[in-house]
């Protein structure tokens, strides 16, 4: 948790970055209603205290090459420290992963997988079950089309409420 204490300027300007990582800093100060240098002034702020992890585009996958996008849940074997370090460890090397969650419920991680193909998905599989990571069961969900994928987040909503 940070030690910054947020007002609703710096909310403002959050919520703005995230809808355009690229804007200018006067257009950032315009949006959220400040002269340009305390803008510039709270940015930096929020920058210095790691409320910014970076700013990123947006690539369209699909538009570059034929994907398929794969969720897995995976069940580890032993659920010692050593063995989710283990799995955890391998899974970050692991360029197709492109995001992965440790979970509470009935399994114990969250994957996300971009590949070429279905193919590609099982052979990534396959490499991961000779490893011999601790994976006891592994489920697969394809993903058929996309409803929704915003990466903004609603902090109005999840700071006021």
């Amino acid at each position: 948790m940070t030690s910054v204490k947020l007002d609703a300027i710096d909310l403002r300007i959050l919520s703005e970055i995230q809808k355009d990582g690229r804007i200018t800093k006067l257009a950032l100060a315009e949006r959220v209603g400040l002269s340009p240098t305390p803008c510039w002034i709270r940015l930096k702020r929020l920058e210095d205290a790691s409320l910014i992890s970076g700013y990123h585009a947006r690539v369209a996958l699909k538009l570059v090459a034929p994907v398929a996008l794969v969720f897995m849940e995976v069940t580890l074997g032993a659920h010692r420290q050593l063995d989710f370090d283990r799995f955890e460890r391998t899974i970050k090397e692991v360029p197709e992963v492109i995001s992965c969650w440790a979970v509470g419920g009935g399994v114990d991680y969250l994957v996300k997988v971009v590949a070429r193909d279905i193919d590609a998905y099982q052979r990534l599989v396959d490499d991961l079950l000779a490893r011999d990571i601790g994976i006891d069961r592994y489920f697969t969900y394809i993903v058929t089309k996309t409803v929704k994928d915003d990466p903004v987040l609603p902090l109005e909503k999840l700071v006021n409420e």
